[in-house]
């Protein structure tokens, strides 16, 4: 069974659904730093657009039945792989001891203003 999460706290796109939830695993899309409540990019650095994403991240996480502890994988992609420093000194708050497996890359496509996207995987239940 396959099914859509959705939650009005992260901003929508008809192209993405924002998670998944199948057998048991919830994946979480590339989601960047915009604040859905004004639609707009949530800072110009990239501990503003982390702190963003991650929420955004967590929060269709909840909408799903997860929680922080559940998830086994963070996928980051970084506009500038020199943000790389900032990227960690706002993760390392987010998962300080036994944190998920992760991968960091370059961000491919070119979107004015974002400077971070981050996927996640979880598996509840």
């Amino acid at each position: 069974m396959r099914e859509v999460i959705h939650t009005p706290l992260v901003s929508q796109s008809a192209l993405y659904s924002q998670g998944i939830k199948a057998g048991g695993h919830i994946y979480i899309s590339g989601l960047v730093g915009i604040d859905a409540s004004t639609g707009k990019i949530a800072g110009t650095t990239i501990q503003d657009q982390m702190q963003a994403a991650l929420t955004n991240c967590k929060s269709v996480l909840e909408a799903g039945g997860g929680t922080l502890e559940d998830v086994v994988e963070v996928g980051i992609l970084l506009a500038d792989p020199d943000d790389f420093a900032g990227m960690n000194e706002v993760y390392a708050t987010w998962f300080p001891t036994d944190p998920p497996a992760r991968y960091a890359a370059k961000l491919g496509a070119v979107i004015p203003g974002v400077l971070v996207s981050v996927r996640m995987t979880a598996v509840i239940g």
